[in-house]
């Protein structure tokens, strides 16, 4: 029988893991300057946890979700996005009581979501993200968004742009919903099924359907920020002022909503504007969720947070056909003659290694002439061969490959002699 990897999903090989491993250490790097240390929450959870956070209309809850039940009966669900575990955790664990608020959390992993498998789109993904939970000023909304576009100008992207809107307050959210209702409720039968439903449950949600985007009444119909209230329409001014002073350019869209219902004030799309990026340009998509604390049992904590595509990331960096910029040079390549070469070989490799000098050598018995040619495909910056001449004369040639220059340096030298071309080289680049 021959097995493949599950439908919607992939194997990442030697030669791409790199490139996750640069964003990821991009990432951890620009998380470290902004104090949004890592938290880890499991890969699963209680269902109830994502039908009361993410709202039981979502197409997540209703369309996507893994879940399963245990030997225990208990209904779980594998993760389909980040911040309901966060601040599942955020509440368990007390963190609203801690001095210093507000909490900066970060989290990197996989997420599953059962959907069509398409470019940058898997049903297991991995998403990137941070939340900040415990207060409620503009600034920290500027902060949050600050930090994903840097995540974007560091990997090298140039072609991304910021979207912003507000989706306002409680109240806010009651008037235009009203007006939603009375829009599209006189042509509600020309939209799909899951719009239908959505007329009297979540009205909002019809300005994000797939299907009915191009319906002349989308276009036309009413818009959140046509209804924002003083207190919200200044919030949002304050978002505005704050991404001017960090020379962050956006722009406005009345109709951007996202797809969970806990967002309200602040919800902000990254896109891709590049050509061959694709029709679906989102890259990161984020807002405020101010009430989602309370709703899990915590105490009143504003937060907001973001979560961000690794696959759409290295999908936009394709699309601009920009490399990123990986170092994975291999410093020693050692060749044994024979069995009594292998054994000093194996023991020199353990001693690089020990030195931070990354060492490779042959397990499959080849002759000097197929092991020279390993090494000049692995591009080794330094090669010795050992045999019997080098046993007994305690001493090889360090050869460095791009210059074809030999040295010959005595076994008990060669750790220290290899740690300061190392060093040399380090500092020429």
């Amino acid at each position: 029988m021959n097995f493949k990897v599950p439908r919607g999903t992939q194997d990442l090989l030697p030669g791409v893991t790199e490139k996750w491993q640069k964003v990821e250490e991009i990432i951890r790097e620009l998380c470290h300057l902004y104090r949004y240390p890592e938290i880890r929450t499991p890969i699963f959870e209680s269902t109830e946890l994502y039908t009361r956070s993410v709202g039981d209309t979502t197409d997540i809850v209703q369309k996507e979700m893994y879940t399963f039940k245990d030997r225990g009966d208990r209904s779980l669900t594998l993760r389909p996005e980040g911040t309901a575990g966060v601040v599942r955790s955020y509440v368990e664990h007390k963190m609203f009581g801690q001095p210093d608020q507000p909490i900066k959390l970060s989290y990197l992993g996989p997420m599953f979501r059962y959907e069509r498998q398409q470019a940058g789109r898997y049903r297991q993904f991995v998403q990137f993200g941070v939340e900040a939970i415990g207060s409620k000023d503009p600034a920290i909304d500027a902060e949050v968004i600050s930090l994903a576009m840097n995540i974007y100008s560091k990997v090298g992207l140039q072609d991304v742009k910021l979207v912003i809107n507000s989706l306002g307050d409680q109240e806010v959210r009651a008037n235009h919903r009203e007006a939603l209702v009375n829009h599209f409720k006189p042509h509600i039968d020309e939209f799909c099924q899951d719009c239908q439903s959505r007329l009297e449950k979540n009205p909002l949600r019809i300005l994000d359907c797939k299907v009915d985007h191009d319906h002349p009444l989308m276009a036309t119909a009413p818009a959140l920020t046509d209804y924002l209230n003083e207190e919200s329409a200044n919030y949002f001014d304050k978002v505005k002022q704050y991404l001017d002073v960090l020379g962050i350019s956006y722009e406005v869209d009345p109709n951007l909503v996202r797809g969970l219902d806990y967002y309200n004030h602040t919800a902000f799309e990254i896109m891709s504007t590049s050509k061959g990026f694709g029709s679906i340009t989102t890259l990161c998509g984020g807002g405020r969720y101010n009430g989602l604390v309370e709703e899990i049992g915590g105490p009143e904590s504003p937060g907001i947070g973001f979560g961000m595509s690794i696959e759409r990331l290295l999908l936009a960096l394709e699309a601009e056909g920009k490399e990123l910029n990986i170092e994975d040079q291999l410093d020693m390549y050692i060749v044994a003659m024979d069995e009594d070469a292998k054994l000093k070989a194996v023991e020199l490799a353990s001693s690089f290694r020990a030195k931070g000098i990354s060492t490779e050598l042959d397990y499959t018995d080849r002759k000097m002439k197929a092991q020279m040619k390993s090494a000049d495909r692995k591009q080794a910056t330094w090669v010795i061969v050992l045999g019997e001449t080098e046993l007994a004369e305690q001493q090889v040639a360090v050869k460095h490959m791009a210059t074809g220059d030999q040295e010959k340096v005595p076994f008990f030298d060669l750790v220290e002699y290899l740690t300061k071309q190392k060093q040399k080289q380090m500092e020429e680049k």
